[in-house]
């Protein structure tokens, strides 16, 4: 089946013209259409079928693909319809190779055994996975070669020269060149670095070559014609069919596509797609059939994974990008000097926080008759509120705005739910006089105005997100969209311990002194180190921050707090450890709250800064050992932790904060007065004030001395 790949650039070699690779989303715009719309492409010229399987947060695609990925799905439409589609084209004739393309978490979750054998059963002839680099596709090209199947690797411009012939070397059918920075979409002109791209990889492979990423008109496709092997045309065609009359889609996309490639329309296809013979003359010189990741040129320096689960899946514009920051992490990590830095800027961040014993949280809980009284155990505050910034977002911003310089960047972006770590980033940008654009979904930005305005008072761009559920998770989407188009001087300021590989060690490692100085305070207030030790957890960068010190001390227990929303046994929530399973989504592999087709989930949390859908990798892993209990609680149950707090201690304490803080009261409850509970307070509460406002007679709670 890679076969017939090869035998169609060897063909169109032979009649010195180029191959035409298009690309449409599988049942866009309607799946009454969707198979005479491949034969339509066909007849106007195509050689080769994109077939996009549609995802929930397509984060490399630009706008149009989008759309077309969302509409796609409002049908329904997942790998299975998509089989059938290509299995009714095939039964009227469609013989052009067909790749499916799109990202890894739908193709995961399917099953990659099933899904290979299908794809060969049915017609298709391979795989584009946007997300899925060699070093994470072992599995998968393995399955590849055993049926007979490509694996089509890409190469974008920032792929360094070592990484082009490692790429060079697993193509088994051609190679697919990002012809410019960026998301999908039609551009104006072609890059006029193409010819030095396409030289570039030239020097280590004789295997075809074919360019996309912003042809749109016969004109750039001539231009890509004449130094390419093959033409890739995506969002133009996609944008034909949104503009065509319903019942003439496949006709517009005929015309579209005979004008642009300049054959007749009513091409006949030369090539049987089921029984191919290839000129071994054109195998590539490189090929190795070996995985990458046994080979002795692994790029990792640090373990990427923790269990199963982490990894690197993302895009091929990133992959050398996130090499080098691993390298300048370490680097980093191993130079006293470095720390010296860090640390030469407690005083700005307010470190050491505090470490503060909840008295009359304490004595409320023994006196409470649901009680007994024998127990009623200690709590202790560790104070990351009184942070610069009211959080504990500022430890990591200082840390990967010093890595950031070191790497020469001069750009900062970030994602942000609540905003604390928007602010976080936005303050250390102004501290060192580095440009700052803050994603942050809108509904996130409506319900934390007050953050906004203080990001947009520190200089920063804050730009709202539209798409999707309008949370944090579209505003990563957004973050990575740009972190593409901008990877030359830019650097994405992770927040929590999400993302690729080194992000979540990274971000571990400057969270981390929460928990370093938490135990020596506990030494010296308590006399001893907690029995339990409790954070809230999102993507859980507080909570990594204080588990980790704690972690091989076996007796002592570890809980994270997840936010319930209405209830875990209700869609609206966001507690991924305790409803959701393992996939992949912003780079790693972790935890998801997912349906049965891979597609994410909307999710809920009065709270901004847990309204996601994944979560770290490493506290997937500690979930999955058991040394880490995760919990869920409730909208309503949360409001009462923030009550108590507020009323008792005289702390108001963030939205986030107030889930652990109401199970810690439980727990307490449960465990002796000589025990000690440490709970992070992750951050002030001033943020959330509306919004507990307006949620409080929902739940008919109520404020004031009588409360």
């Amino acid at each position: 089946m890679a076969d017939a790949l090869k035998r169609v650039f060897q063909q169109a070699k032979e009649k010195k013209r180029p191959v035409f690779v298009a690309f449409v989303t599988s049942g866009y715009p309607d799946p009454e259409e969707t198979v005479d719309i491949l034969l339509g492409l066909e007849e106007g010229g195509a050689d080769i079928i994109e077939f996009g399987i549609p995802f929930t947060d397509p984060l490399a695609d630009g706008p149009v693909i989008q759309e077309s990925n969302n509409e796609a799905l409002k049908h329904k439409i997942d790998i299975d319809q998509s089989l059938s589609f290509i299995s009714q084209a095939r039964a009227r004739g469609l013989k052009a190779p067909v790749l499916f393309m799109g990202y890894y978490n739908p193709m995961l979750i399917y099953g990659e055994e099933k899904l290979v054998e299908n794809c060969k059963k049915i017609g298709v002839n391979g795989f584009i996975v946007v997300d899925l680099p060699p070093e994470e596709s072992d599995h998968l090209r393995k399955l590849c070669t055993q049926h007979g199947l490509s694996y089509v690797p890409l190469i974008a411009p920032s792929t360094t020269e070592t990484r082009i012939q490692h790429l060079s070397r697993i193509s088994d059918s051609f190679i697919y060149i990002v012809s410019r920075l960026g998301t999908t979409g039609f551009r104006d002109e072609v890059d006029k670095k193409l010819p030095e791209l396409v030289g570039r990889v030239r020097k280590y492979t004789n295997i075809p070559l074919a360019v996309g990423f912003g042809v749109s008109t016969k004109e750039h496709f001539q231009i890509v014609a004449s130094h390419a092997d093959g033409v890739v045309i995506g969002s133009k065609i996609v944008h034909v069919l949104k503009s065509a009359e319903k019942g003439k889609r496949a006709e517009s996309v005929k015309a579209y596509a005979s004008e642009v490639c300049g054959l007749s329309s009513g091409h006949k296809y030369e090539v049987d797609n089921m029984n191919v013979k290839v000129d071994q003359n054109i195998q590539n010189d490189c090929v190795k059939t070996d995985v990458m990741t046994t080979d002795k040129n692994v790029p990792y320096i640090l373990s990427p994974r923790f269990g199963e689960f982490g990894g690197q899946y993302v895009p091929e514009a990133l992959f050398d990008c996130i090499i080098e920051l691993e390298k300048a992490f370490v680097e980093a990590k191993n130079d006293p000097n470095f720390w010296k830095e860090y640390q030469s800027y407690y005083d700005y961040m307010g470190r050491e926080s505090k470490l503060q014993f909840a008295d009359r949280l304490t004595d409320a809980i023994r006196a409470d008759k649901s009680t007994d009284p024998m127990n009623g155990a200690r709590i202790w505050l560790k104070r990351e509120d009184l942070n610069h910034t009211g959080s504990h977002k500022i430890n990591n911003a200082i840390g990967q705005v010093l890595l950031a310089k070191r790497i020469g960047k001069t750009r900062i972006i970030a994602e942000t739910g609540a905003g604390q770590h928007g602010v976080a980033t936005a303050t250390v940008c102004a501290k060192f006089g580095l440009e700052c654009v803050v994603y942050m979904g809108s509904k996130d930005a409506k319900r934390q105005a007050l953050n906004v305005f203080r990001m947009q008072l520190l200089g920063a761009t804050v730009v709202p997100v539209d798409s999707g559920s309008q949370t944090l998770k579209d505003a990563i989407n957004e973050a990575m969209r740009d972190w593409v188009t901008n990877v030359q001087n830019t650097h994405y300021l992770v927040g929590s311990a999400i993302g690729p590989h080194p992000f979540p060690i990274m971000v571990r490692e400057f969270q981390s002194v929460i928990g370093k100085e938490a135990r020596e305070q506990m030494l010296k207030k308590a006399g001893k180190l907690p029995d339990l030790v409790i954070a809230c957890v999102g993507g859980g960068s507080n909570a990594i921050g204080t588990f980790a010190p704690f972690v091989d001390d076996k007796d002592i227990k570890i809980v994270g707090v997840e936010a319930g929303g209405d209830g875990i046994d209700t869609e609206r929530h966001s507690a991924t450890l305790s409803a959701g399973k393992p996939g992949v989504l912003h780079g790693t592999r972790t935890y998801l709250l997912q349906n049965d087709k891979g597609q994410i989930n909307d999710t809920h949390s009065i709270s901004a800064g847990l309204d996601y859908p994944g979560v770290g990798p490493e506290h997937s892993w500690l979930k999955d050992t058991g040394r880490v209990e995760y919990v869920a609680v409730t909208d309503k149950e949360a409001l009462i932790g923030f009550k108590m707090m507020s009323q008792l201690e005289g702390i108001i304490p963030a939205l986030e904060t107030s889930h652990a803080i109401y199970h810690a009261i439980q727990l307490a409850r449960k465990m002796r007065k000589d025990q000690d509970i440490l709970l992070c307070v992750s951050g002030r509460g001033d943020k959330d004030v509306d919004s507990v406002k307006e949620a409080l007679p929902k739940y008919g709670l109520q404020v004031g001395p009588d409360s």
